[in-house]
């Protein structure tokens, strides 16, 4: 059986960064509320020609460039992503077209919010494993901060912009050692980004932060034990946790869960905020780059979001 293994990682990041002490001059907050609820300093904040779109064909081209691999060699892309340009065509149509591949290969998109990442990287796992693939472009890119009421302080404090993006290759090698995917519709509306219509309303994100606290510690604690499972593995065979970067008290928790210490986990949220399905793979491109994640090594990725989704996934790197 071929295995799906990370050939190449890559990323885009806008410039502008917006901090919490200016967000302190547009609203009733301090800094020091939102890195203690958080843990966030300030976030990546997209210009205009920054489109989620754009963002997903620059991180593209850098994990093509690590792969080694030209782009008529891919043969899928998938995007991750609930701030789209467009209704249609799609993220991954757009990307298709960035890298000028001309076979009509499949591109689409994929809507899971903040766990839209590793659902992707399930379905070019299982792409890979039947044959049906051998190279895969996976992607995660969102325009949060185009998603946000920015008078809300709950939530527009959160979340921020970017693209990460990750090549999976057949392999005989080990990659994706197990993964666990679930959903359960949200009938309470603990998180949504809704209100949007055909007439360009502008959608936005609600959420009850400490409801969804609660629940995400519970719920990514059970899926940490279900995909270790999964993959025949020990907590203590984990050597990276690139958890979803959407609270540092989450991300505190489910290391704790783990029994890792936190040198042991990869952590971007400070500088970026919540990019949603960008996420993970933004924190995976960073910890490549700087050399912290190293061949062979053991990785736990894991994320929950609106939906509900949630999933994890377990890397041998």
């Amino acid at each position: 059986m071929n295995n799906a293994v990370i050939r190449g990682t890559g990323s885009y990041i806008p410039e502008k960064q917006l901090t919490n002490l200016e967000i302190e001059s547009m609203l009733d907050t301090t800094d020091e509320w939102i890195v203690t609820r958080t843990g966030i300093s300030s976030r990546s904040i997209a210009q205009p020609h920054e489109t989620t779109s754009y963002m997903a064909s620059k991180a593209a081209e850098q994990a093509l460039i690590a792969s080694g691999l030209n782009a008529d060699e891919i043969d899928l892309i998938l995007v991750a992503t609930c701030t789209p340009d467009h209704f249609f065509p799609g993220v991954a149509c757009y990307v298709q077209h960035a890298l000028k591949i001309k076979r009509p290969i499949p591109a689409f998109d994929v809507g899971a919010a903040c766990s839209g990442f590793v659902y992707v990287m399930d379905i070019a796992k299982q792409y890979i494993t039947s044959g049906t693939a051998k190279n895969v472009l996976v992607i995660g890119s969102e325009s949060m901060s185009r998603a946000v009421d920015w008078t809300d302080r709950s939530t527009c404090v959160l979340f921020g912009d970017g693209a990460g993006a990750v090549v999976l290759s057949a392999s005989d090698k080990q990659g994706i050692m197990g993964s666990v995917l679930h959903s359960s519709y949200d009938a309470e509306k603990l998180l949504n980004l809704s209100n949007a219509t055909f007439d360009n309303q502008r959608a936005t994100i609600s959420m009850r932060g400490n409801e969804v606290f609660k629940i995400a510690v519970k719920i990514m604690g059970d899926v940490v034990d279900e995909v270790l499972q999964a993959s025949h593995l020990k907590k203590s065979d984990i050597q990276w946790l690139i958890p979803h970067q959407a609270n540092m008290r989450i991300i505190q928790a489910i290391a704790k869960k783990l029994d890792l210490p936190m040198s042991q986990v990869i952590v971007t949220i400070g500088s970026q905020g919540n990019t949603s399905a960008a996420s993970i793979p933004l924190a995976l491109d960073h910890s490549i780059r700087t050399n912290q994640i190293k061949r062979d090594e053991l990785l736990l990725i894991e994320s929950f979001g609106g939906g509900m989704t949630w999933g994890a996934m377990v890397i041998r790197y």
